[in-house]
C-alpha cells in the first residue's frame, strides 16, 4: 500500500481528497502546512507529496527544496488556476508534475498512479533485463536504471524519475532528435496530459543539474520548433 501526503491549508480540499485516496486503496497523511509536513518528513518519507503552493508557516516552493537536499521522491504540485509563473517554477524546482485547481479528484488520482508506476519501475528490475534496463554508457554519461543511478565524467548527478527518463530516452540514442510529443511519451502514461512547458521545464532542470557537475556540460541540444537530442561528449 502506497503511502501519500497531502500538504494543503483547505481542509475541504484534505479531507475530500483523503477519502478519494483511502477509497483507491491509498494511505494518507495529510498536513496543512509545510512546516508540519517537513517534521512529520525528517522522520519517516512517503512514497509521494501532494503540495499546495501557497500555505502557512513554509509554502510548498520551499518544502520542495528542503524536500530536494534529500529525496528525489515523486512530488505533484497543486497550482492556482491561472498563475503559470508558480507551474514553471515549481517544475523548474524539481517538481514531477503539477494539476491546477479546481481540479477532477479522478486527474489527480491518475497522475498519482503514474508517478508511482514509473517510480516503481525505476526500483524493481521485475521487467527482466532489457535495454531500458541495462546500465548505459554514452561518452561522458553512464546509466543505470535499476539502481537510478546517474553519472557524469565520474561524478554522480541525482535526478528525479521524470529527469532520469527524459535523460535516458535522448540518450538512446545519440545525435537524433526527439520531438516533445515523444519525450511526454516517455515520461507520462499515455492517459496523462502535459504541455510543451512542462517538458522544457524538466529539460531546464536537467541541465542544470548537469551543470552543476561540469560547467561546461551542453550535450543536451534544443534545435527550436522540434524538439531536442542528445550529443556525445
Amino acid at each position: 500500500m502506497s503511502k501519500i501526503a497531502l500538504v494543503d491549508d483547505d481542509r475541504n480540499i484534505l479531507t475530500s481528497v483523503s477519502i478519494s485516496l483511502e477509497a483507491e486503496g491509498f494511505e494518507v497523511e495529510t498536513y496543512n502546512d509545510g512546516q508540519s509536513a517537513l517534521d512529520a518528513f525528517n522522520r519517516k518519507l512517503p512514497d509521494m507529496a501532494v503540495l499546495d503552493i501557497k500555505m502557512p508557516r513554509m509554502d510548498g516552493m520551499e518544502l520542495l527544496q528542503r524536500l530536494r537536499q534529500k529525496t528525489q521522491m515523486p512530488v505533484i504540485f497543486l497550482t492556482s488556476k491561472d498563475d503559470e509563473i508558480d507551474e514553471v517554477l515549481g517544475l523548474r524546482m524539481g517538481a514531477d508534475d503539477y494539476v491546477k485547481k479546481p481540479f477532477s479528484q479522478r486527474l489527480l488520482i491518475e497522475r498519482i498512479r503514474s508517478l508511482l508506476r514509473r517510480q516503481q519501475a525505476m526500483d524493481t528490475d521485475e521487467v527482466g533485463t532489457t535495454e531500458e534496463t541495462k546500465v548505459m554508457v554514452r561518452g561522458s554519461l553512464t546509466m543505470d536504471p535499476l539502481r537510478h543511478a546517474v553519472t557524469w565524467k565520474g561524478k554522480e548527478v541525482t535526478l528525479t524519475v521524470t529527469e532520469f527518463l527524459l535523460l535516458q530516452a535522448l540518450a538512446q540514442r545519440p545525435g537524433f532528435v526527439k520531438s516533445r510529443d515523444q519525450l511526454m511519451d516517455v515520461a507520462y502514461d499515455d492517459q496523462v496530459y502535459v504541455d510543451d512547458r512542462t517538458i522544457d521545464s524538466h529539460i531546464k532542470r536537467l541541465r542544470k543539474k548537469m551543470r552543476s557537475v561540469d560547467e561546461d556540460f551542453s550535450s543536451i541540444e534544443t534545435l527550436y520548433g522540434i524538439g531536442y537530442k542528445y550529443n556525445e561528449a
